[in-house]
């Protein structure tokens, strides 16, 4: 629990963020939760934000929902996008590089979690792991002369579930062919996502490149879609219950951390922001303890090269 918090006794909030006139914000996983949250308060603040969304028909009925609530004249469209999907990937950062000359801020938000039984996704990676940590590197890769040219950030939105498996990366099965687990490999996923973004610090530093600012961040317990989307039965019905009662929050307030990330000024990009409460579920946004094998320098070294390997690109910095 933090202890001393920066933004004071209520910790970080959107009322922190000025005008957001001829700034543009990508934002993967808006048609619910906290990406919907993020795209809705950001456009609120004059932003433009682009979407990337993997079903087109909720992104239209999203984009009608925005346009009822804040106006018709608000900056929003959507790319389609399927992280699960190398190709996809490569598709819509063609089309964001043709169609967006500035990118403020990428925030890689949208994930999949607790998927019950082992599903492979096209490229043959274990689902929670493309989706969540192939599909976002490759992104970010493919986008990152824009960012640098924009001058913007790269905001990770991971999960302290990073910290509830094994404490290492399994480089001798990433497809977790023998031990399958849904919330192991949750765990992996996340963990995965959250060494890159300290890696690519060191390596921008070592490149002497101090344009970019990549942020790591988490939701805490927030009342989203996520588990319904993808969860076991048994899984959703606990979180169904577990939405009732305090020790979730909304997915407004879930959104805080990455909206944080992504627009405030200062911050310490070697720390993992999110909700200060108890076990960080909930409470003030603001600096949360990391675990010291989520900076274990020689995993994500080879976690770099693995992931380098397996999406078939080299980041060019």
């Amino acid at each position: 629990m933090s202890i001393n918090n920066q933004f004071g006794k209520q910790g970080w909030t959107p009322e922190r963020i000025g005008s957001l006139d001829g700034k543009t914000y990508l934002i993967t996983g808006t048609t619910s939760g906290t990406g919907y949250e993020a795209a809705r308060i950001l456009l609120s603040k004059g932003a433009k934000v682009v979407m990337l969304n993997r079903n087109p028909t909720k992104a239209a009925d999203t984009i009608a929902t925005l346009k009822e609530a804040l106006g018709n004249s608000i900056d929003v469209r959507n790319i389609s996008m399927d992280l699960a999907q190398l190709a996809s990937v490569h598709n819509a950062a063609e089309e964001i590089l043709k169609t967006t000359p500035q990118i403020d801020a990428l925030i890689c938000n949208a994930a999949i979690a607790q998927v019950p039984k082992q599903t492979l996704t096209v490229d043959g990676f274990e689902s929670q792991l493309g989706v969540n940590h192939y599909g976002n590197f490759l992104l970010q890769a493919l986008l990152y002369p824009r960012i640098e040219a924009s001058k913007g950030r790269i905001v990770t939105v991971g999960s302290m579930g990073y910290n509830l498996g094994i404490k290492t990366i399994q480089f001798d099965d990433m497809n977790w062919d023998k031990n399958y687990g849904p919330n192991d490999v949750y765990s992996q996923s996340k963990l995965a996502q959250i060494m890159t973004v300290y890696e690519l610090q060191d390596r921008l530093k070592k490149a002497g490149k101090t344009d970019v600012k990549v942020y790591a961040c988490h939701p805490g317990a927030s009342a989203t879609s996520l588990i319904k989307t993808s969860g076991s039965l048994m899984t959703r019905f606990i979180w169904q219950i577990m939405k009732l009662t305090p020790l979730v929050q909304s997915a407004e307030k879930g959104s805080y951390p990455e909206l944080m990330c992504a627009t405030e000024p200062g911050l310490d990009q070697s720390v993992f922001y999110g909700p200060t409460g108890r076990n960080y579920w909930t409470g003030p946004v603001g600096v949360c303890q990391l675990a010291p094998h989520a900076k274990d320098k020689a995993v994500a070294e080879k976690l770099w090269h693995v992931s380098e390997e397996a999406v078939g690109l080299k980041w060019n910095l």
